[in-house]
């Protein structure tokens, strides 16, 4: 987080949100091997594009779906037939910072990503240590349960920002089959913790 401090260093990231087709979302609690925000639970996906051709394509935000598609293969097993790059809707991009352990931290623009689909999971243990479909009741319990530091919850940063600002809206748009009337990705939204 030093460096990330004095140095002000940005990187890009996305935030992938997938519901299925009861209108569930994928949540998972990220490993405990991960560097930063280890066994806190997030969206379902969260991560950096790559410094390669594919997921450097602005156009449509591409690259972007590129790089999501690649990493719900990488961290939760979701063949890529169960996630078309067609099918992400990106639907929104925020800029916030925010520290892990005091030595790591993250400070992203972050590209927000919807997609519905029904998938196969096989979650890889080096990434995600559990899975779970929630319903908007059962996420609010879980934002309480966090809330008040019982069972040891902890949410990530940035998703708890999603939540707090934008989720329930977009979720509305998505059992609508509107979301389209939502989509938002000239802002970026300068958000704190």
């Amino acid at each position: 987080m030093e460096k990330i401090e004095s140095e002000n260093l940005l990187h890009r990231a996305f935030s992938v949100f997938l519901f299925n087709s009861k209108y569930e979302l994928l949540l998972q609690q990220r490993s405990a091997t991960k560097v930063t925000f280890p066994l806190v639970w997030t969206n379902t996906c969260c991560s950096h594009p790559l410094y390669r051709e594919s997921e450097l394509i602005q156009e449509n935000y591409l690259g972007v779906r590129n790089a999501a598609q690649r990493k719900l293969l990488d961290e939760l097993g979701i063949p890529a037939e169960d996630a078309p790059v067609d099918q992400f809707t990106p639907v929104g991009r925020m800029l916030y910072k925010a520290p892990s352990d005091g030595k790591w931290g993250e400070h992203e623009l972050d590209s927000i990503l919807i997609i519905v689909r029904d998938v196969k999971l096989q979650p890889n243990p080096d990434e995600v240590a559990d899975v779970k479909y929630v319903n908007r009741e059962q996420l609010k319990e879980l934002i309480q349960k966090a809330d008040a530091g019982e069972d040891g919850v902890k949410l990530s940063p940035w998703f708890r920002l999603i939540v707090d600002n934008f989720l329930m809206r977009w979720w509305d748009h998505v059992e609508k089959g509107t979301l389209s009337e939502v989509v938002d990705m000239e802002t970026i939204h300068k958000l704190k913790e």
